[in-house]
């Protein structure tokens, strides 16, 4: 049976135009979301490898797309975080014209997209939310940051995305890099989308 085993991880390279991009006969998928959303914690914990992605509590600090190539056989891809309104309206411009060549162009088998359990859905979260739904993009909900949050407050953010019709369509997942049985579940959902079990 096939299945990435997420046993190994290594950093491959950090691109951003459209000729720096790996070009490797692998699957690809890429972990989108708004800056500060814990992307770079969730790399660490779903790759077992502290200090493989950059962890900064300053928003904005993944600033290109780095690459990471799991177990020989995956592509993980880490985009710029959206929303950073520290940086100039011409970087932003850049980054965006820069992602969007990416997700338009590249045979991405899926996204993530992180959102942080304890915040209301933005503007550009719905935005690029409905981008993916007309793309027809398989893409997986994860609720970042889930160890912050009380039980009752769990349920209050699952039941809080359930009812938002953006997100309605959409799979999602509880996650906290404080728990083994997030980082397995994920696992399991990436493979689902590789081979479609």
């Amino acid at each position: 049976m096939k299945g990435i085993k997420f046993k190994s991880a290594s950093f491959l390279t950090s691109a951003l135009k459209g000729e720096e991009l790996p070009r490797l006969n692998l699957p690809e998928i890429a972990i989108v979301g708004r800056s500060n959303v814990g992307k770079s914690s969730l790399i660490n914990h779903l790759l077992n490898a502290k200090g493989l992605a950059k962890v900064s509590s300053t928003p904005g600090k993944t600033q290109r797309i780095n690459y990471f190539i799991v177990d020989e056989a995956l592509l993980l891809v880490d985009l710029p975080g959206y929303g950073y309104a520290a940086a100039s309206k011409q970087i932003q411009k850049n980054w965006g014209l820069w992602i969007d060549t990416y997700l338009k162009n590249r045979e991405l088998k899926g996204l993530l997209f992180l959102l942080d359990s304890r915040r209301e859905l933005t503007r550009e979260d719905a935005q690029f939310l409905r981008w993916a739904s007309y793309e027809n993009l398989s893409l997986l909900l994860v609720l970042t940051k889930a160890d912050k949050l009380s039980q009752k407050e769990k349920h209050g953010a699952l039941k809080r995305i359930q009812e938002e019709k953006t997100l309605s369509e959409f799979p999602m997942v509880l996650y906290s890099i404080k728990r083994g049985a997030c980082r397995n579940f994920l696992i399991d959902a990436i493979n689902k989308m590789l081979w479609g079990y």
